[in-house]
């Protein structure tokens, strides 16, 4: 049962009005609480929306959130740092975990279902499934993090299995975990819409990332730069061939004290696969990674052309 937040008892000409600010939500650890409290949604005939989160959640993950909420009548979200997707350690380690802010968000978004199981509730016994999509997840990320893409196939078919939702949410600042994420769902079978939603950015361009928050000020500083000189090469690249716009771009950034480009791929937006001239598809999108700082942080970013 969802319950709902009192506020009080005010006069009006009608009498007295029960007023209710949104609903109160929810916070599940185990999966059997979870699909008992679906199954029952479901069997009412309401849609359920999926938004897959890893927790550090900010004004990207809401528009996830208020997207699903607008779209169906359960909203669940799940908080989730997944082991099997971090092939270092060190970055596991340092990511953010901000539970309680993250729920106030999402009471605030209007979910109605936050979803926080522990590592051994989602991993009972080692996750030995092997997924393979070439090239989709053996390029880009799927080159730089080896197993990187195969445990997020994991996390994401458990997330889907479990909740079973009518449709999932996904931020496109991650381009490449979609397309992958499209050919899992193809794959196994799912019957679920997946709903891409657009990257939410920072003023100065940057975009929104949970990673973020461990940028110290003087790196937080030039982050923005790297979208910068994504925006530029659009105009650049009407007069350029793609490996001089690719050039372009690598070198705006690497010339950034703090900055250092780990890849810059202009790829077909639908197979991933590298274009050598800008009449090769009908949809080509640069992807970008860099790090950040001395520590440092890595740094996702993309443009379309």
């Amino acid at each position: 049962m969802l319950f709902l937040h009192f506020i009080g008892f005010f006069p009006s000409p009608f009498g007295f009005l029960y007023v209710i600010l949104h609903p109160e939500m929810k916070t599940i650890n185990t999966i059997k609480e979870l699909q008992t409290v679906l199954s029952g949604a479901r069997a009412d005939g309401k849609t359920i929306g999926l938004v897959p989160t890893m927790g550090a959640l900010h004004a990207g993950h809401a528009s996830l959130v208020r997207r699903s909420v607008a779209e169906n009548d359960i909203t669940v979200v799940s908080i989730f740092l997944n082991p099997t997707q971090f092939n270092d350690p060190r970055d596991l380690e340092r990511y953010p975990r901000t539970m309680e802010s993250d729920c106030a968000l999402l009471t605030e978004c209007g979910a109605q279902i936050a979803f926080a199981p522990s590592v051994a509730e989602m991993y009972p016994e080692p996750d030995n499934r092997r997924f393979s999509y070439p090239p989709t997840d053996a390029v880009m990320e799927g080159a730089m993090r080896p197993g990187h893409f195969n445990g997020v196939c994991q996390i994401v078919s458990k997330l889907f299995s479990i909740v079973e939702p009518d449709r999932a949410y996904f931020g496109e600042k991650d381009f490449q975990q979609i397309a992958v994420i499209r050919c899992m769902v193809a794959d196994l079978g799912f019957k679920l819409e997946i709903v891409p939603c657009p990257v939410i950015r920072e003023a100065d361009g940057l975009a929104m990332s949970s990673r973020n928050t461990l940028l110290a000020p003087n790196e937080r500083a030039i982050a923005p730069l790297i979208y910068a000189a994504l925006f530029s090469s659009l105009d650049f690249a009407h007069m350029h061939s793609v490996a001089q716009t690719r050039e372009y771009v690598e070198a705006r950034i690497n010339g950034v004290q703090g900055l250092h480009v780990e890849y810059f791929s202009i790829v077909d937006a639908n197979t991933l696969a590298e274009v050598e001239d800008w009449t090769d598809a009908a949809d080509i999108v640069g992807c970008i990674t860099v790090y950040c700082g001395q520590k440092p942080i890595r740094l996702i970013d993309h443009i379309h052309y």
